[in-house]
């Protein structure tokens, strides 16, 4: 078994990173309020994707 290549897992968390913004910014284009709600809803798109790759996205490389 020594002779087989070592399986390589690659983590791809840091592409939900710009994906989560960019959804609270599209969000906060949607509702149109301000700019300021806008940046908001960006930032609440990141902290909801933060949260989702520490709680649930781990769980799911046990799997």
């Amino acid at each position: 078994m020594t002779h087989h290549p070592k399986t390589k897992t690659e983590n791809y968390n840091n592409i939900y990173y710009p994906v989560g913004l960019l959804t609270g910014l599209f969000v906060g284009v949607i509702a149109g309020v301000s700019l300021v709600w806008i940046l908001v809803s960006g930032i609440i798109g990141l902290l909801f994707t933060a949260f989702f790759v520490q709680v649930l996205a781990k769980s799911s490389e046990k799997a």
